[in-house]
């Protein structure tokens, strides 16, 4: 059954609660009376929203790059043998909690930023690596051999032929990857980075409820708006496919 056009409506939300929550101090007053503090202000919302998706666009691009190229190199002849033991190590990153990684982390990097970013990078890997090299494994043997007889070469092949008719199936990797992400960022707040996860720990620390649903429900939003923004992606990279079978016919 062919989709309709996704309309992101998450990103609505997420701007709305990004600018609304600022004035909503009545409203968890009024839901956890018994908190002197019902509303987090040590940070701006929209400033945690905007490093919150700094630490997630940094981890999940370099995710990307790094996952494609391992899972380009091993569906090479050359790189062939080398494809259970890339698999492997993808699937170790995503073994390991993300915490014990940052606490491993920390003691080379410091505190901030980097650690999270090593961290996000290695949990993402798997869901890319085995998305890549199953989309570029599914290309039909007939259509690489049709564009090598037009004279292209292995390279042209790979970014004008294999990697946009494997482009669906990786965006729904980087997808995966991506979304998981954006909740285990919060955690890059426990080794001193500033994200979304900063009022999540407060509240628990301090046994704040409020802090903390306010955290949830701006990761939780921003989490369904990136997942649109794949879903868009990936229907657009669907119809190009679609439209490129067609004219093949």
């Amino acid at each position: 059954m062919r989709r309709g056009f996704p309309v992101p409506w998450a990103l609505a939300v997420t701007a709305a609660l990004t600018l609304g929550l600022p004035f909503s101090r009545p409203l968890f007053a009024a839901l956890f009376p018994q908190l002197p503090r019902p509303l987090y202000e040590t940070d701006p919302f929209w400033a945690l929203l905007l490093d919150h998706v700094e630490l997630v666009a940094l981890s999940g691009g370099v995710a990307i790059l790094v996952g494609v190229a391992l899972a380009v190199a091993v569906t090479r002849e050359r790189g062939a043998e080398f494809r259970g033991l890339v698999e492997t190590l993808a699937a170790m990153g995503q073994t390991f909690p993300p915490v014990a990684v940052l606490a491993i982390a920390v003691p080379v990097l410091g505190f901030g930023a980097e650690p999270a970013i090593v961290a996000l990078t290695l949990y993402g890997l798997l869901p890319i690596v085995e998305n890549t090299v199953a989309g570029l494994v599914q290309i039909p043997a007939p259509i690489k051999e049709a564009a090598r007889g037009c004279g292209m070469t292995a390279w042209q092949t790979l970014w004008q032929v294999e990697l946009p008719l494997a482009a669906p199936v990786i965006l729904a990797g980087a997808r995966t990857s991506v979304t998981i992400n954006v909740g285990t960022a919060a955690l890059a707040s426990t080794v001193g980075a500033k994200s979304l996860g900063l009022p999540i720990i407060v509240g628990l620390n301090a046994s704040n409820t409020a802090y903390v649903l306010q955290g949830a429900l701006l990761t939780g939003a921003l989490a369904l708006s990136l997942d649109q923004l794949f879903e868009l992606a990936l229907w657009r990279a669907e119809s190009w496919k679609r439209g490129h079978a067609r004219d093949g016919s």
